[in-house]
C-alpha cells in the first residue's frame, strides 16, 4: 500500500447537458434539502446516463465517467487511452483538482503538477519568468529553490528570448514549451500530461517525451500521460488503461493496453465509408465513397495487386478547386504513405458546378508490408482549405508483396511514402 501513489476509488463525474442546475426551482430546492440539510445522496444523481456522444439519449443526466476504480504505484507511467470523449481528460482533471468528483474518492501522494491544456496556470498578463516564479510558489517552493531551476527551465523551453515578454503574446507552442517545462523541472511527486504537447514541433516532443522518461525511470516520480499517439505511449509508458464512454474497460501493461484499444477500434464490414465523414464544407454534398471497389469500411489488398481505386461522388453548389489526399496509417497511428498530388505535385482539380465524381487510381509500391493499416480521406484546397474531412474512414488489410528474398519491407521503419496515381 505503501508504494501507491494514486488510488481512484469508484470516482464518477456527473454533468447536466444544457442549463446549469436542475431544470427547475422545486428540483433545485430539493437537491439542497437533501444534500446540504439531511447530508443525503444527490436524488438527481440516479437518472445519469452512459456518457455516449454520439447518441441522444434520454436523460439530461450523462456521467462523464462512472465508477473508475485502479491504483496507479509509484514511478509508474501510466497511458490513459480511449475515443474522444471517453472520459480522459475529466479523470485528469478530477486529479488535478480543477473540479470535483460526484462520487467516489481519489487519494494521491506528493505534489502534482498538471499540464491539461495550453496556457494551464499561467497568468497572461505576467511574463514567462514572473509565470514561473508564481507557479513555483503554488506548487511550495522557496524563491531560492525556483531559482536554482529557472536557466533548466528556459533552456528546456527555448524561450530565453521572450522570457520577459507578457505570455499573453506567446504562441500556444511557446507556451506549451514553458508550460511543459515548468511542470517537469519543478519536482513534483506527480506529473500529469494532457494531449496538449501535440500542439509543440517534432523536436519538443521528442525532448518532452524523454522528460518523462527521465522524471520517471531516474527520478522515481509518477507520470499520467493521456495521448492519441499510440507510439509515443509504447515507447513511454509502462501501464495503460482504455477509458470508453466513461466507463473503465481495460488496464493492463502497455502493449496490452494499445492491443485492445486498436482492436476495439477496428472498423466492422457492416459499416460505410461515407458515414466516416466528420465534416463537410456547405454547399458540398457526398452520396458515395469507393475505396478498392468497395462502399464498405474495410477491404483486402491481395497479394499482387497493383493499384487502389479511390472514387468519390456527390454535387456542390458551386464550382470548387480541390484535391484528394488519402494517408495510410499503421495501427500504432504512424502516418507511412500518403497520397497528396496538390502539395507533392501542384495538381489540383477543378469541378464544375452540379454533380461531380473525382476518381484516382493509386499505385502501390513494388513491395509493400503485410499488416493492417487506417485511412484518412481529405479533400482540400492545399494551403487554403479543407472542403471535407474523414479521418479513420476505412480500413484495409495488405497481404503484401514480398522481396527475392521473402522479406517484407515495413514502410513504418524505412519511413513515409508518397504513392502516385497510375
Amino acid at each position: 500500500m505503501s508504494d501507491i501513489a494514486i488510488q481512484f476509488d469508484s470516482v464518477g463525474k456527473l454533468y447536466r447537458l444544457g442549463t446549469v442546475g436542475t431544470g427547475t426551482l422545486s428540483h433545485d430546492l430539493n437537491r439542497w434539502w437533501k444534500t446540504a440539510i439531511l447530508r443525503q445522496e444527490d436524488p438527481y444523481l440516479r437518472i445519469g446516463a452512459t456518457n455516449d456522444r454520439s447518441k441522444k439519449g434520454e436523460s439530461d443526466y450523462v456521467w462523464a465517467l462512472k465508477n473508475i476504480t485502479f491504483d496507479v504505484q509509484q514511478g509508474d507511467v501510466v497511458g490513459i487511452i480511449g475515443k474522444n470523449g471517453a472520459g480522459k481528460s475529466t479523470l485528469l482533471k478530477l486529479l488535478s483538482r480543477i473540479t470535483s468528483p460526484t462520487t467516489g474518492v481519489i487519494r494521491a501522494r506528493g505534489r502534482i503538477a498538471s499540464l491539461l491544456e495550453v496556457g494551464t496556470g499561467f497568468h497572461p498578463e505576467m511574463t514567462g519568468r514572473e509565470n514561473i516564479y508564481m507557479n513555483g510558489s503554488i506548487m511550495g517552493m522557496t524563491r531560492h529553490e525556483i531559482s536554482g531551476k529557472l536557466d533548466a527551465i528556459v533552456d528546456f523551453a527555448g524561450i530565453e528570448r521572450y522570457l520577459d515578454t507578457p505570455v499573453k503574446r506567446y504562441s500556444s507552442g511557446m507556451t506549451v514549451r514553458l508550460g511543459f517545462a515548468v511542470a517537469a523541472f519543478l519536482e513534483p511527486e506527480i506529473l500529469v500530461v494532457d494531449e496538449v504537447l501535440a500542439v509543440g514541433d517534432a523536436e519538443f516532443q521528442k525532448k518532452a517525451i524523454g522528460k518523462m522518461q527521465d522524471v520517471s525511470r531516474g527520478e522515481g516520480r509518477t507520470v499520467l500521460f493521456v495521448s492519441h499517439n499510440m507510439a509515443a505511449v509504447k515507447s513511454l509508458c509502462n501501464r495503460g488503461v482504455v477509458l470508453e464512454n466513461g466507463i473503465l474497460v481495460f488496464k493492463g501493461s502497455a502493449n496490452e493496453t494499445i492491443d485492445h484499444y486498436l482492436q476495439s477500434s477496428t472498423l466492422k464490414d457492416d459499416k460505410y465509408i461515407i458515414n466516416g465523414i466528420r465534416y463537410k464544407k456547405s454547399g458540398i454534398n457526398i452520396s458515395r465513397i469507393e475505396l478498392n471497389h468497395t462502399e464498405k469500411c474495410y477491404s483486402v489488398v491481395s497479394s499482387g495487386q497493383q493499384t487502389m481505386n479511390v472514387i468519390i461522388e456527390g454535387e456542390i453548389s458551386e464550382d470548387m478547386m480541390t484535391d484528394v489526399m488519402l494517408i495510410f496509417k499503421t495501427r500504432n497511428e504512424i502516418p507511412v504513405a500518403a497520397l497528396a498530388d496538390g502539395h507533392c505535385r501542384g495538381i489540383i482539380e477543378r469541378i464544375p458546378k452540379g454533380k461531380f465524381k473525382i476518381e484516382r487510381t493509386i499505385k502501390f509500391p513494388k513491395y509493400i508490408s503485410t499488416g493492417d493499416y487506417f485511412i484518412d480521406l481529405y479533400l482540400h484546397h492545399p494551403m487554403v482549405e479543407y472542403q471535407l474531412k474523414a479521418p479513420h474512414c476505412a480500413e484495409i488489410h495488405i497481404d503484401g508483396y514480398q522481396e527475392n528474398y521473402g522479406r517484407p519491407l515495413r514502410l513504418n521503419e524505412e519511413g513515409f511514402m508518397g504513392l502516385e496515381t497510375v
